[in-house]
C-alpha cells in the first residue's frame, strides 16, 4: 500500500449494528458500500459523530493481531458519550473489530504496512427538529483500509505553531469527532501553503497543547517532557503506550504544561516527535513561528525517537514479548 495514499484503499467488507428501541441489534457483515441514510438524518445536521482508529498488525509469526483494542473500545464509549451518543457496549465494539478483520484477512499488509481499523457511530434519527435532543437511533460500523507509512518515514516532519486559535472547542478536546478535524483543518491547509508544514502544534496563548492528527512530545536525553492528560486533547492511545515503554527503558517522563517559549529555548537541543496510531511515532525537523524556522537538534530523526518507534513496533508485530496484554489475536 505504499503507493497509495493513507485511507485511500477501502477492504471490501464491513460490520454494522444499528440502535433502535434503545439498543443495539446483533451486527452483521455486509458488504463496504453505500450507507442507507435519511437526508434528515441527525449526523447530517447536527454533527452526532464520532470514530476510532486502530490498526491490526501482521506478525513476524504470521498472526494477525489488534493493537490495544480494549482501550480503542473504551474511548469510543467516552467519545459517545460526550456527544450524547448511545452507548456501544465494549463485547459489541471488539468483536465487531475483530470481525472485520477476520473478513479482510487476506488484505492485511505484511510490516511495514498494517489493516487500519475505522469504528464510526453516527446519529441517524430523520428529524431536523432535533437539535435539542440526542438521536433516538444510530449506526455503528467498522470498515478496514490496508495502509503504509501515513508520514513519509524517510524524512523529519517541519510543524507550524499556532499561538491564537484552538484545535477545537473546550468540550470536545478529548472526543475524536470529525468537527475537531475540520476546525483544524484550514489552520493546518494555510501552514502547508506557507510554510511548507506537515502538521500545525496548536499552542492557544503560548500553552502547548497537540497537533491536528497526533500528540506531541520532546526528548531530551533520557526525559520526555509531553502535557500532562485533560479535556483538551484527544488521550492518545499510542502516546500513552510509548510512555509506558519509555519509562521501563528507564527514561523519566514528565506530564506537565508546556509553554512555547520554553519549546523555543530548547529545540537546538532536544528531539521533538508526535505520536498517534497512523504516526506511530514521527520525528519532528523543524518548528515554525511567526513564519521563522527553527532546526530541532540537527534536522535529522532523533536516536530516541527511533529506538522508542522501533520498540512500540516490535511488540505491535510480535518480534518481542508483548508484556502488557496490548495485542489481541484475531
Amino acid at each position: 500500500m505504499a503507493d497509495k495514499p493513507f485511507g485511500s484503499v477501502i477492504s471490501d467488507r464491513m460490520t454494522v449494528s444499528v440502535y433502535e428501541q434503545d439498543r443495539f441489534n446483533v451486527h452483521e457483515l455486509v458488504a463496504a458500500d453505500a450507507l442507507p441514510l435519511h437526508p434528515a438524518a441527525h449526523v447530517l445536521h447536527y454533527g452526532s459523530a464520532c470514530f476510532e482508529g486502530l490498526k491490526a498488525h501482521r506478525g513476524s509469526d504470521g498472526v494477525v493481531r489488534l493493537f490495544r483494542l480494549d482501550r480503542h473500545a473504551e474511548r469510543m464509549r467516552i467519545s459517545a458519550d460526550l456527544l450524547c451518543l448511545p452507548d456501544p457496549p465494549a463485547e459489541l465494539l471488539t468483536e465487531m473489530v475483530r470481525d472485520t478483520v477476520r473478513a479482510n484477512l487476506d488484505d492485511v499488509p505484511d510490516p511495514p504496512g498494517a489493516l487500519y481499523l475505522r469504528p464510526v457511530l453516527i446519529g441517524t434519527e430523520p428529524n431536523i427538529g432535533a437539535a435539542a435532543r440526542a438521536a433516538r437511533t444510530a449506526l455503528l460500523y467498522v470498515i478496514a483500509s490496508p495502509v503504509g507509512d501515513y508520514f513519509d518515514s524517510s524524512r523529519t516532519l517541519t510543524v507550524a505553531i499556532e499561538t491564537q486559535l484552538p484545535r477545537t472547542t473546550p468540550q470536545f478536546g478529548q472526543v475524536k469527532t470529525g468537527a475537531n478535524y475540520a476546525m483544524a483543518l484550514g489552520i493546518t491547509r494555510q501552514a502547508a501553503e506557507r510554510y511548507g508544514a506537515d502538521q500545525v502544534l496548536f499552542a492557544p496563548d503560548g500553552d502547548v497543547q497537540e497537533t491536528g492528527a497526533a500528540n506531541f512530545m520532546m526528548i531530551d536525553g533520557n526525559r520526555i517532557v509531553t502535557r500532562a492528560l485533560d479535556s483538551s486533547f484527544l488521550h492518545g492511545v499510542t502516546r500513552d503506550s510509548v510512555l509506558t515503554i519509555a519509562r521501563e527503558q528507564g527514561y523519566d517522563v514528565e506530564e506537565r504544561n508546556v509553554g512555547v517559549p520554553e519549546l523555543v529555548e530548547r529545540t537546538p537541543q532536544v528531539e521533538m516527535a508526535l505520536s498517534g496510531t497512523a504516526a506511530v511515532l514521527a520525528p519532528v525537523g523543524a518548528l515554525v513561528l511567526e513564519g521563522q524556522r527553527l532546526t530541532v537538534g540537527d534536522g535529522s530523526p532523533g536516536p530516541n525517537t527511533t529506538k522508542l518507534r522501533e520498540t512500540l513496533q516490535a511488540v505491535q508485530r510480535a518480534e518481542t514479548p508483548d508484556r502488557w496484554g496490548w495485542t489481541t489475536e484475531v
